[in-house]
Protein backbone atom coordinates (compact mmCIF):
# COMPACT_ATOMS: atom_id res chain seq x y z
CA UNK A 1 0.00 0.00 0.00
CA UNK A 2 1.97 3.15 -1.58
CA UNK A 3 -0.56 5.52 0.89
CA UNK A 4 -0.43 3.12 4.13
CA UNK A 5 1.67 5.06 7.35
CA UNK A 6 1.89 1.94 9.28
CA UNK A 7 3.53 0.00 6.07
CA UNK A 8 5.61 2.86 5.11
CA UNK A 9 6.86 2.13 9.16
CA UNK A 10 7.39 -1.68 8.69
CA UNK A 11 9.07 -0.85 5.41
CA UNK A 12 11.44 1.24 7.30
CA UNK A 13 10.33 4.35 4.85
CA UNK A 14 8.73 6.44 7.30
CA UNK A 15 10.33 7.11 10.60
CA UNK A 16 9.15 5.56 14.01
CA UNK A 17 10.35 4.81 17.64
CA UNK A 18 10.03 0.57 17.56
CA UNK A 19 9.44 -0.46 20.93
CA UNK A 20 9.29 -4.29 20.21
CA UNK A 21 9.35 -6.64 16.88
CA UNK A 22 8.55 -9.97 16.28
CA UNK A 23 8.61 -11.67 12.57
CA UNK A 24 5.06 -10.73 12.53
CA UNK A 25 4.04 -7.87 14.08
CA UNK A 26 5.49 -4.50 15.43
CA UNK A 27 4.85 -2.21 18.62
CA UNK A 28 5.67 1.28 18.14
CA UNK A 29 5.04 4.36 19.94
CA UNK A 30 2.46 7.02 18.64
CA UNK A 31 3.74 9.98 17.07
CA UNK A 32 1.76 12.28 18.99
CA UNK A 33 3.75 10.48 22.07
CA UNK A 34 0.02 8.56 22.94
CA UNK A 35 -2.33 9.17 26.05
CA UNK A 36 0.49 8.26 28.62
CA UNK A 37 4.02 7.79 28.62
CA UNK A 38 3.71 3.98 28.07
CA UNK A 39 0.96 4.32 25.08
CA UNK A 40 2.42 1.78 22.02
CA UNK A 41 0.74 0.83 18.87
CA UNK A 42 1.06 -2.80 17.72
CA UNK A 43 0.54 -3.32 14.17
CA UNK A 44 0.99 -6.12 11.82
CA UNK A 45 3.99 -6.21 8.88
CA UNK A 46 1.13 -7.50 6.23
CA UNK A 47 -1.12 -4.85 5.58
CA UNK A 48 -5.04 -5.78 6.92
CA UNK A 49 -7.28 -3.05 6.75
CA UNK A 50 -8.91 -3.69 9.86
CA UNK A 51 -9.64 -6.27 13.21
CA UNK A 52 -12.73 -7.51 10.84
CA UNK A 53 -10.58 -8.23 7.53
CA UNK A 54 -8.40 -11.29 8.62
CA UNK A 55 -9.21 -13.29 11.32
CA UNK A 56 -5.65 -15.02 11.61
CA UNK A 57 -3.73 -11.65 11.50
CA UNK A 58 -5.94 -10.36 13.37
CA UNK A 59 -5.12 -13.40 16.07
CA UNK A 60 -1.14 -13.02 15.94
CA UNK A 61 -1.54 -8.71 16.37
CA UNK A 62 -3.86 -9.63 19.69
CA UNK A 63 -1.05 -12.17 21.03
CA UNK A 64 1.47 -9.60 20.73
CA UNK A 65 -0.41 -7.06 22.60
CA UNK A 66 -0.93 -9.50 25.20
CA UNK A 67 2.46 -10.10 25.46
CA UNK A 68 3.09 -6.86 26.15
CA UNK A 69 0.32 -6.14 28.21
CA UNK A 70 1.24 -9.28 30.54
CA UNK A 71 4.32 -6.74 31.96
CA UNK A 72 1.61 -4.16 32.95
CA UNK A 73 -0.34 -4.34 35.98
CA UNK A 74 -3.45 -2.63 34.67
CA UNK A 75 -4.04 -1.62 31.00
CA UNK A 76 -6.45 -1.60 28.35
CA UNK A 77 -6.09 -2.79 24.34
CA UNK A 78 -8.07 -1.03 22.01
CA UNK A 79 -8.87 -0.96 18.50
CA UNK A 80 -11.15 0.11 15.92
CA UNK A 81 -13.22 -1.01 12.96
CA UNK A 82 -14.65 1.81 10.49
CA UNK A 83 -14.45 5.61 11.10
CA UNK A 84 -17.27 5.91 12.79
CA UNK A 85 -15.68 3.43 15.69
CA UNK A 86 -12.82 5.91 15.21
CA UNK A 87 -10.42 4.35 13.47
CA UNK A 88 -8.40 6.72 11.27
CA UNK A 89 -5.61 5.22 10.00
CA UNK A 90 -6.64 2.01 7.77
CA UNK A 91 -3.95 -0.67 8.88
CA UNK A 92 -5.23 -3.12 11.64
CA UNK A 93 -3.80 -1.88 14.56
CA UNK A 94 -3.87 -2.14 18.76
CA UNK A 95 -3.20 0.60 21.04
CA UNK A 96 -1.39 -1.32 24.31
CA UNK A 97 -2.90 2.06 26.84
CA UNK A 98 -1.11 1.59 30.67
CA UNK A 99 -3.08 2.07 33.14
CA UNK A 100 -2.90 3.18 36.78
CA UNK A 101 -5.53 4.08 39.74
CA UNK A 102 -6.27 8.08 39.65
CA UNK A 103 -4.65 8.05 36.10
CA UNK A 104 -8.25 10.85 34.78
CA UNK A 105 -7.98 8.85 31.58
CA UNK A 106 -11.06 8.83 30.49
CA UNK A 107 -12.74 5.93 28.14
CA UNK A 108 -16.15 6.70 26.52
CA UNK A 109 -17.58 3.90 28.91
CA UNK A 110 -16.56 5.30 32.10
CA UNK A 111 -16.96 7.32 35.06
CA UNK A 112 -14.38 9.50 34.31
CA UNK A 113 -15.87 10.05 30.58
CA UNK A 114 -19.29 11.11 31.93
CA UNK A 115 -17.74 13.61 34.18
CA UNK A 116 -15.53 15.33 31.78
CA UNK A 117 -18.85 15.25 28.83
CA UNK A 118 -20.67 17.28 31.62
CA UNK A 119 -18.20 19.49 32.45
CA UNK A 120 -17.79 20.00 29.32
CA UNK A 121 -21.37 20.87 28.89
CA UNK A 122 -21.44 23.00 32.44
CA UNK A 123 -23.61 20.62 34.57
CA UNK A 124 -22.30 20.34 38.00
CA UNK A 125 -22.20 17.15 39.93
Amino acid sequence: MDTCVFCAIVARQAPAVIVREWPDALAIRPRSGGVNGGHVIVLPRVHVEDAGTDPEVTGVVMRRAAELIAELPAANIITSKGAEATQSVYHLHVHVVPRQEGDSLPLPWTPQHAARAAAQNGATS
